[in-house]
C-alpha cells in the first residue's frame, strides 16, 4: 500500500478511555481479514434496528443479510490484535428497493453496517471502541489459522465456543477502495463512522467450503434465534487491506440503547497458526 494513503494522519488526537490511550485516527496497515454474508429473517433482524430509520438490505426471497467478519489485525498504531465484527447490511434514511448487488458493495446512498456485535482480544481495543464510538465491544479469545487454501478462525469465551469461521479463498479478484460505513450507538445517539479503506480482495458466490459455525455461549444462542441460512450468500478474501479509522458524527439523537453483550473482564487469547 501507498504511504500517501496515511498522509496527513499523523500527527493525531491523543484520546483516553479506559486502559485504553491513543491517537486518532486508528491506522490498520496490515491485517488477514475474510466475512461471510447469509440471510436471516427479515422481522427479526428489523426489531433489532436502534432507530425507525435504519432500513435492513433485502436479500432473495424477502430476507435480511447478516455479516461476520474476520479480522486478524498484524499492525496498527493501537497494536495489534483480533476481531470479529457481527454487521447488518443497512441503508439509513430511506427503505432502499428489494435487493440489489450495489447494495452490498457500499455504493448506495446511505449505505452502512450496523454492527451488533464486535469482540475483541485486547482490552485496549475493547475500551476504545466502546468509548469512542460506543461498538458493542466484548473480551473474546481467538484463535486464527491461515493456509494458502482458506483462512479460519475459531472464537471462544473461556471454555464456552462462539463461534468458527472459514472462508476458502476462491473468487474474483477486485480492488477495494470503497470506504466502510458503520453505524453504532453512543449515549442514545446513532453514529455513522466513515472508514477509508484500500484492498484487493476476492469475492465469491461459489461458497463451497466455506461456513459458519455457532456454538453454545448466550451470544451464538442469539445469533441462532435470526434464523440464519445454512449457506453463505457471499464471501470475501482480502490478499491485503489498509484502513484508517476516524471518529465518527451523530446522524440521529434519541435512538434506542444497544450496550450488547459485556462479558468478563479478563485477559482474551489472540494466537495464530500459518500453515503451508
Amino acid at each position: 500500500m501507498s504511504g500517501a494513503f496515511f498522509a496527513g494522519t499523523r500527527p493525531g488526537k491523543t484520546v483516553t478511555y479506559g486502559k485504553a490511550t491513543f491517537e486518532l485516527p486508528i491506522n490498520y496497515y496490515r491485517d488477514d481479514f475474510f466475512a461471510l454474508f447469509f440471510t436471516a429473517s427479515y422481522e427479526k433482524i428489523k426489531a433489532l434496528m436502534p432507530s425507525n430509520n435504519l432500513y435492513p438490505v433485502r436479500a432473495f426471497g424477502g430476507k435480511a443479510v447478516l455479516g461476520f467478519g474476520a479480522y486478524n489485525y498484524i499492525d496498527t498504531t493501537i497494536g495489534p490484535y483480533g476481531e470479529i465484527g457481527v454487521v447488518v447490511p443497512v441503508v439509513y434514511g430511506k427503505k432502499p428497493l428489494p435487493y440489489l448487488p450495489v447494495l452490498l458493495e457500499a455504493r448506495y446512498p446511505n449505505f452502512g453496517l450496523l454492527v451488533l456485535h464486535l469482540p475483541v482480544t485486547r482490552v485496549e481495543a475493547r475500551d476504545a471502541g466502546r468509548g469512542e464510538w460506543g461498538y458493542t465491544k466484548f473480551m473474546a479469545d481467538m484463535h486464527f489459522t491461515i493456509t494458502p487454501e482458506y483462512n479460519e478462525v475459531r472464537m471462544d469465551e473461556e471454555d464456552q465456543n462462539i463461534l468458527t469461521i472459514r472462508v476458502m479463498k476462491n473468487g474474483v479478484i477486485f480492488r477495494d477502495q470503497k470506504p466502510l460505513v458503520t453505524f453504532s450507538v453512543k449515549n442514545q445517539k446513532l453514529i455513522k463512522t466513515t472508514v477509508a479503506q484500500r484492498g484487493i480482495c476476492k469475492k465469491c458466490f461459489l461458497t463451497s467450503g466455506s461456513f459458519l459455525k455457532l456454538g453454545n455461549h448466550p451470544v451464538a444462542q442469539s445469533l441462532k434465534e435470526l434464523e440464519l441460512s445454512e449457506a453463505p450468500l457471499q464471501t470475501r478474501y482480502y490478499m491485503e487491506r489498509s484502513g484508517i479509522l476516524p471518529s465518527g458524527v451523530v446522524v440521529e439523537e434519541g435512538v434506542k440503547p444497544m450496550e450488547g453483550y459485556y462479558g468478563k473482564e479478563r485477559v482474551a487469547r489472540h494466537t495464530v497458526s500459518y500453515l503451508a
